[in-house]
């Protein structure tokens, strides 16, 4: 293997690994209010560098972010507010679930055990 074929492989997998990390921290940020999906297509947009399937990801996420957008801004108030409601339910759970009131509880002295994951103890 020759310098040029090795920089390339150094390259691919610093691609790769980058552009992995950022996607996955998209995914998971995708419930909460701010840049989940912003990040999620930088992701995809940073292995669409080195990767032929990102590119077909990034734009068929793309376009089918941008369709979800147009359908629930057509949508009554009450899909709407449905839609709202169980993004806030998964939000909720999931910071239970990894612990975040229950940090909060601690720092704070509540005292209030059931802020305490479940996960946790």
């Amino acid at each position: 293997m020759n310098e040029l074929q090795k920089q390339r492989r150094v390259q691919k997998f610093t691609v790769g690994l980058a552009g992995g990390v950022v996607l996955l921290v998209g995914i998971i940020a995708i419930p909460y209010p701010g840049p989940g999906w912003l990040i999620v297509f930088a992701g995809l947009a940073i292995l669409s560098r080195e990767f032929a399937w990102a590119k077909r990801a990034l734009v068929y996420g793309r376009a089918k972010y941008d369709d979800w957008n147009t359908w629930v801004a057509r949508q009554h108030w009450s899909v709407k507010a449905v839609t709202f409601t169980l993004t806030t339910i998964v939000v909720v759970l999931t910071i239970w679930l990894v612990n975040g009131y229950g940090l909060l509880n601690a720092w704070l002295g509540l005292g209030q055990d059931w802020l305490q994951s479940p996960l946790v103890k």
